[in-house]
């Protein structure tokens, strides 16, 4: 989306619904032949392997996908979850305080117009959606925050009401302390939401 330091899925437009490593295991074993406990052998004799051996292990002798290898590799390396972040407030933790502060009062902005806006977390960041529409989400960067619209066309058409941002074809950064302009995140959102009718 997904802002990422980019908003890094920015194109899929629908969360995973389930954000667990097995569930890709029914399809693994059905792919390529064999339970999970022939896979988590393999695995196990490879434990002593970098992260990057073992994916090409699984591709280059067993046919894996990425997304399956990297299912399987991180499984048994421990993470049992794509996300980090069950909440906003989790992902806000692990930001600046000023960061956060923009964030909230981004979102808060969102909500407060619009009442059936939902805070998310989507590809480990926060996202505003309404019904099954993504229509605003954030990420922190090291020197300032990307925010998104969910649509390139509508920052081109805002990108000359903010010359004194850094306008992407997909993101915009603002300062880490930003003054929010509620205007204009609320005339993105409603630019967004009319993008979706």
């Amino acid at each position: 989306m997904p802002v990422v330091v980019s908003i890094s899925r920015y194109s899929l437009g629908m969360a995973l619904k389930d954000h667990s490593r097995e569930a890709h295991f029914p399809l693994i074993e059905k792919k390529y032949g064999h339970k999970m406990s022939y896979w988590f052998s393999v695995m196990k004799d490879l434990a002593d392997e970098k992260y990057p051996a073992q994916i090409a292990y699984l591709r280059e002798n067993h046919g894996f996908s990425q997304a399956h290898a990297n299912a399987l590799v991180m499984y048994s390396r421990g993470s049992t979850s794509t996300r980090k972040y069950e909440t906003p407030a989790a992902y806000y933790k692990t930001i600046g305080k000023d960061q956060a502060k923009v964030m909230r009062t981004i979102f808060k902005t969102i909500a407060t117009k619009y009442p059936k806006a939902e805070l998310v977390i989507a590809w480990n960041q926060p996202m505003m959606k309404i019904g099954t529409d993504y229509v605003f989400g954030a990420t922190a960067a090291t020197k300032h925050i990307l925010i998104s619209p969910w649509s390139a066309d509508v920052i081109a058409e805002f990108a000359p009401r903010m010359p004194d941002l850094v306008v992407k074809k997909k993101t915009i950064g603002v300062p880490n302390d930003w003054a929010v302009d509620t205007k204009l995140i609320l005339a993105l959102v409603k630019a967004r939401l009319a993008e979706c009718k």
